[in-house]
Protein backbone atom coordinates (compact mmCIF):
# COMPACT_ATOMS: atom_id res chain seq x y z
CA UNK A 1 0.00 0.00 0.00
CA UNK A 2 3.12 2.54 0.95
CA UNK A 3 4.51 2.10 -2.28
CA UNK A 4 1.84 2.55 -4.32
CA UNK A 5 1.19 5.83 -2.31
CA UNK A 6 5.25 6.42 -3.46
CA UNK A 7 4.45 6.14 -6.96
CA UNK A 8 1.97 8.62 -6.95
CA UNK A 9 3.65 11.15 -5.26
CA UNK A 10 6.74 10.86 -7.76
CA UNK A 11 4.36 11.62 -10.35
CA UNK A 12 6.62 14.01 -13.31
CA UNK A 13 6.13 18.06 -13.07
CA UNK A 14 6.91 20.15 -16.20
CA UNK A 15 7.91 23.51 -15.99
CA UNK A 16 6.30 24.39 -18.48
CA UNK A 17 2.63 23.57 -19.74
CA UNK A 18 1.11 23.00 -23.59
CA UNK A 19 0.22 26.71 -23.72
CA UNK A 20 3.91 27.43 -23.13
CA UNK A 21 5.81 25.09 -25.40
CA UNK A 22 2.91 26.48 -28.07
CA UNK A 23 4.26 30.29 -27.51
CA UNK A 24 7.61 28.86 -28.04
CA UNK A 25 7.46 27.24 -31.15
CA UNK A 26 5.99 30.20 -32.69
CA UNK A 27 8.81 32.39 -31.30
CA UNK A 28 11.35 29.82 -32.83
CA UNK A 29 9.51 30.04 -36.27
CA UNK A 30 9.60 33.61 -36.35
CA UNK A 31 13.17 33.82 -35.22
CA UNK A 32 14.01 31.01 -38.30
CA UNK A 33 11.93 33.04 -40.67
CA UNK A 34 13.92 36.19 -39.79
CA UNK A 35 17.23 34.52 -40.27
CA UNK A 36 15.72 32.97 -43.83
CA UNK A 37 14.94 36.57 -44.82
CA UNK A 38 18.33 37.80 -43.79
CA UNK A 39 20.34 35.19 -46.03
CA UNK A 40 21.22 35.67 -49.49
CA UNK A 41 22.04 38.90 -51.58
CA UNK A 42 25.65 38.06 -52.03
CA UNK A 43 27.61 38.11 -55.25
CA UNK A 44 29.41 35.03 -57.10
CA UNK A 45 32.50 37.57 -57.98
CA UNK A 46 33.76 39.60 -55.27
CA UNK A 47 34.86 42.38 -57.50
CA UNK A 48 30.88 43.20 -58.63
CA UNK A 49 28.86 45.03 -56.06
CA UNK A 50 25.44 43.86 -55.23
CA UNK A 51 23.34 46.43 -53.86
CA UNK A 52 20.98 44.19 -52.76
CA UNK A 53 22.39 43.20 -49.69
CA UNK A 54 21.17 47.08 -48.54
CA UNK A 55 17.64 46.03 -49.38
CA UNK A 56 14.42 46.79 -46.93
CA UNK A 57 13.94 43.34 -46.17
CA UNK A 58 17.26 42.72 -45.01
CA UNK A 59 18.13 45.89 -43.23
CA UNK A 60 14.67 46.43 -41.40
CA UNK A 61 12.37 43.53 -41.89
CA UNK A 62 14.71 40.14 -40.59
CA UNK A 63 16.11 41.90 -37.57
CA UNK A 64 12.18 42.93 -36.53
CA UNK A 65 11.31 39.22 -37.24
CA UNK A 66 14.44 38.00 -35.34
CA UNK A 67 12.95 40.43 -31.93
CA UNK A 68 10.08 40.06 -31.79
CA UNK A 69 10.37 36.20 -31.60
CA UNK A 70 12.71 36.76 -29.35
CA UNK A 71 9.85 38.82 -27.29
CA UNK A 72 7.57 35.90 -28.08
CA UNK A 73 9.86 33.67 -26.68
CA UNK A 74 10.36 35.94 -23.23
CA UNK A 75 6.61 36.01 -23.06
CA UNK A 76 6.37 32.48 -23.28
CA UNK A 77 9.07 31.70 -20.35
CA UNK A 78 7.52 33.88 -18.35
CA UNK A 79 3.59 32.99 -18.92
CA UNK A 80 2.33 31.85 -16.05
CA UNK A 81 -0.37 28.80 -17.03
CA UNK A 82 -0.59 27.22 -13.47
CA UNK A 83 -3.51 27.24 -11.19
CA UNK A 84 -3.62 28.77 -8.05
CA UNK A 85 -3.43 25.62 -5.63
Amino acid sequence: MGEKKRKEDEKVHFIFERKNYMFMLIGAAVIALGFILMAGGGSDDPNVFNPEIYSWRRIRLAPALILIGFGIEVYAILLDTRKND
